[in-house]
């Protein structure tokens, strides 16, 4: 079977992200609140301060563009581009309600910038890099619009056991049904979970002071079975799947998938240990 074209990729994305808009806008809320911290250290990683221009890449619902639109200030200004038309159409909403007028959300493939060279002091983007078909040209594309001795910061997801809140779904299907193997260099979720992945990419693209670590942190739910709710209404690979099922099958997946998150029962919330690869990396000048 041939593999599909970077084009059909994106177009399937596209597809997939605005699908899932409106569960995103649902839990948004929940988002804001489980993962403000890797906003900020996004924000950090940048070096973001008053008067900077940045650009966000993948920023969805608008993370963390709307925090480095804050960061930045009046003087200052963001860009973010995001495949996904109606997730920009959320991130508008929230920038509109925070007062924001320093943050312009573009519908845009980063694979593809179309920004002069050397034109932003800082890049960012948080679970977006993962997903595309041409990662390493999307790192000289940074490298490239990326102003001499400016920064770009990245999070991506860790491994797979390290993250259960995202791989029992896949290990639930997996008891349902048979899938083929994973293959390991397809966009994919974990696509850049080892240590180094992305971080090769941008020393190759001439980026300096790179660092890659892995960040410790957690989430939690209110339920087993809102975290179910919660990932059949935002994940898109997963809903795809569960879209190839019976509807018995269906059901022994939910049970599945129910039952391996009420092992992660803390007191009276089911908290998630998550595991994120941090990467960044200067542009030398």
């Amino acid at each position: 079977m041939a593999l599909p074209s970077p084009e059909q990729v994106i177009t399937s994305q596209r597809q997939d992200w605005n699908r899932v808009a409106g569960g995103w806008e649902k839990w948004d809320r929940f988002f804001d609140e489980q993962m403000a911290f890797l906003n900020h250290r996004l924000v950090a990683d940048a070096r973001l301060h008053s008067g900077l221009r940045v650009l966000d890449l993948g920023s969805g619902t608008g993370y963390p563009a709307l925090l480095a639109a804050q960061a930045v200030g009046a003087n200052g200004s963001v860009v973010g581009i995001d495949l996904a038309e109606h997730m920009l159409t959320v991130a508008e909403k929230k920038a509109k309600q925070l007062g924001l007028h320093n943050v312009l959300f573009k519908v845009g493939d980063v694979t593809t910038l179309p920004f002069e060279s050397a034109s932003f002091d800082a890049v960012t983007s948080r679970f977006c890099l993962m997903f595309l078909p041409e990662i390493p040209k999307t790192a000289l594309e940074i490298a490239r619009i990326l102003k001499p001795g400016r920064w770009v910061a990245v999070a991506v997801w860790s491994v797979p056991e390290k993250n259960p809140s995202i791989s029992l779904s896949m290990a639930a299907v997996k008891q349902v049904i048979d899938l083929p193997p994973t293959d390991p260099t397809a966009p994919g979720i974990f696509r850049l979970a080892k240590p180094g992945d992305f971080a090769d990419m941008l020393e190759r693209a001439g980026l300096a002071d790179i660092t890659d670590q892995e960040f410790l942190g957690e989430w939690s739910y209110g339920s087993a079975d809102e975290y179910y709710t919660s990932l059949m209404e935002i994940a898109a690979p997963v809903q795809n799947l569960m879209a190839t099922l019976s509807e018995a099958q269906r059901l022994e997946v939910k049970h599945l998938i129910i039952k391996a998150a009420s092992q992660f029962q803390r007191g009276a919330r089911i908290t998630f240990p998550i595991a994120v690869r941090m990467v960044a990396g200067r542009k030398p000048g």
